[in-house]
């Protein structure tokens, strides 16, 4: 996670949507850690194109 707070939300959408694009695998801690930024980031939303 990056030490500069104000890129959390960006940063993290940008990890979930690489891993959605790549349909890589998502362990428990992952999520759970994943979801609780999420709370935090009400106005952030994932984008990704998925890989051909």
């Amino acid at each position: 996670m990056p030490t500069d707070g104000s890129y959390h939300c960006t940063y993290t959408a940008t990890w979930v949507g690489t891993k959605l694009r790549w349909g890589l695998a998502v362990d428990e801690a992952e999520r759970q850690a994943l979801l609780g930024i999420a709370e935090d980031c009400p106005t952030t939303t994932v984008t990704y194109e998925p890989a051909a």
